[in-house]
């Protein structure tokens, strides 16, 4: 089999590459073993507001730009809903939370995405007496439907292989790679956290971060925002709720645990009064970096082998953006933005 891609991985970075592949007709396969969790169990919330320190997210509108437009076509294409726009509100602890939010109303980058209104708190089931700050032109990405729907897809066209990368069969000379019975001109790896036993990049300084979220059933609850406080409670309808997120640096398993789950009820009890049900609690590993920017770029010494990685914990958003940018580059000569080109770290 010849193609003109390999890609390793089908979390978000691999699905928003795959994309650009389709869109420029090359022919790809992927490999992709369920072993990395992080995409799965995200929560998918894209929202171009650092709610801690109240300023923008890294080139948000680029980001926005691209990412809203490609889930508008895979939802179109594949007849399934991905995009739920839905307002963030921001939980003010205090009139100096109030005055900073009106502050940065005031910058450029901020002004189109915040709201000049103060939202009082109308829900009993909410301690809130400072009221809220509206996010604007935010929203939530069903990530598990979308990955299994992608994965569907990949199945009929018979273009995805369920099982793990052996790296020491592959067989790289300038013009090609090698792969069992595939040759590509181009591997893209894509693997979130099993990057770090890549042996072609297991150097890269990726920060393996552990994240737990609970899904709650809440009847009383009745919002139709997500909420941020300590932590996130994002609406997935019937009265289903996320709480998120917890990072943990240790214990880098797929495995659940009473830590995490305490310390999100602990937070979760300051934010709600009313009666609720846990009725999951799921984890994965993020691939997070130190600088904050995704890990993206050439190997030093094989020409056609790539990487994709760290997207951290917005991959939502900078998942079709740094995807577009690895393909123009690849494709097109175009040079990567210097501050997720792997070769900052060199």
């Amino acid at each position: 089999m010849q193609v003109d891609y390999i890609v390793v991985g089908i979390g978000l970075a691999g699905i928003s590459f795959c994309e650009q592949l389709r869109t420029n007709n090359k022919s790809f396969v992927v490999f992709d073993n369920s072993s990395q969790q992080s995409s799965s169990v995200a929560g998918g919330l894209y929202n171009p507001v650092v709610l801690k320190r109240f300023t923008g997210v890294w080139k948000s509108k680029e980001q926005l730009g691209l990412a809203l437009p490609m889930y508008a076509k895979l939802e179109e294409e594949f007849n399934v809903k991905l995009d739920y726009k839905i307002p963030v509100y921001r939980k003010f602890a205090s009139t100096e939370e109030q005055n900073n939010w009106f502050t940065a109303l005031d910058k450029p980058t901020l002004s189109e995405y915040l709201s000049e209104e103060i939202v009082k708190n109308r829900n009993n089931a909410i301690e809130a007496q400072y009221g809220f700050g509206e996010v604007l032109k935010a929203g939530r990405i069903d990530v598990k439907m979308l990955i299994d729907t992608y994965k569907n897809y990949l199945k009929k066209e018979k273009t995805l292989f369920t099982e793990g990368f052996d790296y020491s069969l592959l067989n790289i000379n300038d013009s090609s790679i090698k792969y069992k019975s595939i040759e590509a001109k181009h591997i893209v790896f894509a693997e979130g956290f099993g990057v770090t036993k890549n042996p072609f990049f297991k150097d890269l300084p990726l920060v393996p971060a552990k994240g737990e979220l609970l899904i709650i059933h809440a009847p009383e609850l009745k919002i139709d925002f997500v909420l941020k406080s300590g932590v996130f409670l994002i609406p997935l309808g019937n009265d289903r709720y996320v709480v998120g997120a917890t990072y943990e640096w240790k214990d880098l398993t797929n495995n659940t645990s009473v830590k995490a789950k305490e310390e999100l009820l602990k937070k979760l009890k300051k934010l709600i009064t009313c009666e609720f049900e846990i009725i999951n609690q799921v984890a994965g590993i993020r691939p997070t970096v130190k600088d904050r920017r995704p890990l993206v770029g050439i190997h030093s010494n094989y020409k056609n082998v790539f990487v994709l990685n760290g997207l951290g914990t917005r991959g939502v958003m900078i998942g079709p953006y740094v995807a577009k940018q690895l393909y123009d580059y690849i494709e097109n000569n175009i040079p990567l933005d210097k501050e997720i080109d792997i070769s900052r770290f060199n």
